[in-house]
């Protein structure tokens, strides 16, 4: 990052003033500039490919597709064969998102989607990946608590909504303007970097009496882990965006650290991480 007394763009931060009626701005930069627009849909027709499993996904690496690629993962080493699935790319870069095909499964043109035709005669459409993980667990019964112990149950909700509408700070809101932004920004940065930090140490101080999310044993790992770990475990690992971990002091969170490194170490994760996607043209 530069110094921002030293970018010749900091005017724009510091003498903006909103218009009335706000009109988007042609290139205004930014990693995602070409492809975000202020209206939804499809806008181009589009053929996804379908495999013989009974689950589709279509995805990319990013935080939120891991999520569910560690799920499908951590269900094939239980031998679940139910939940067998084809994986296919989805080039955000390229607009797959708003390809005619996938926004029928989602139209909110965000990865990741998936489809479940398990019932031929109607099957199911998915997406957000919070939504995705609880259909799942909740189908096979499989990492999910059941609500015989209600605290249990309500701890298992609270941390997945915590989840959902935490991990865009860390994504949408530090790791836009950390390194994406096209040009630093005092205020937006200190603003998320605040809110990331108290999250990473919200996290550390639960998991310094929890081995999991749930608790001890493997019996309460869960999907509360598995949505939480791809955002931030991997910035405790530093591995989300460059210099970010020195900027955040990821190596202070220890309890969080050592989360990190125990889910890291399953073989389902790592496969996950590592998951190829078939190419969908």
């Amino acid at each position: 990052m530069t110094n921002q007394s030293d970018n010749p763009m900091q005017s724009k931060e510091t003498t903006y003033t909103p218009p009335k009626v706000w009109q988007p701005v042609e290139g205004n930069g930014g990693k995602f500039a070409n492809t975000n627009k202020p209206t939804a849909g499809a806008r181009h027709q589009q053929t996804l490919p379908k495999g013989d499993n009974p689950l589709q996904l279509y995805s990319l690496n990013t935080p939120n597709g891991i999520k569910v690629n560690i799920l499908l993962e951590e269900l094939a080493e239980l031998g679940v064969v139910g939940a067998k699935y084809d994986a296919y790319k989805i080039d955000i870069m390229e607009g797959d998102q708003f390809g005619s095909d996938f926004v029928s499964i989602n139209p909110n043109s965000k990865i990741p989607a998936l489809v479940d035709y398990s019932n031929p005669q109607a099957p199911v459409k998915l997406f957000e990946s919070g939504a995705i993980l609880m259909y799942l667990a909740e189908k096979f019964q499989k990492f999910i608590p059941d609500n015989s112990d209600p605290q249990k149950y309500a701890n298992y909700l609270g941390w997945v909504m915590w989840q959902i509408g935490s991990a865009p700070y860390v994504g949408g809101g530090f790791g836009h303007f950390f390194s994406y932004a096209p040009y630093p920004m005092q205020y937006a940065i200190d603003r998320f970097t605040m809110e990331t930090k108290r999250q990473l140490d919200l996290l550390d101080k639960h998991l310094a009496d929890n081995e999991y999310m749930l608790g001890e044993g493997d019996d309460n790992y869960s999907i509360a882990d598995m949505l939480i770990w791809p955002w931030y475990g991997s910035l405790a690992l530093d591995e989300s965006y460059e210099n970010a971990g020195e900027f955040l002091q990821v190596a202070d969170y220890k309890h969080l650290q050592r989360w990190a490194k125990q889910i890291a170490q399953r073989p389902a994760v790592k496969r996950a991480v590592a998951l190829e996607l078939k190419p969908i043209k």
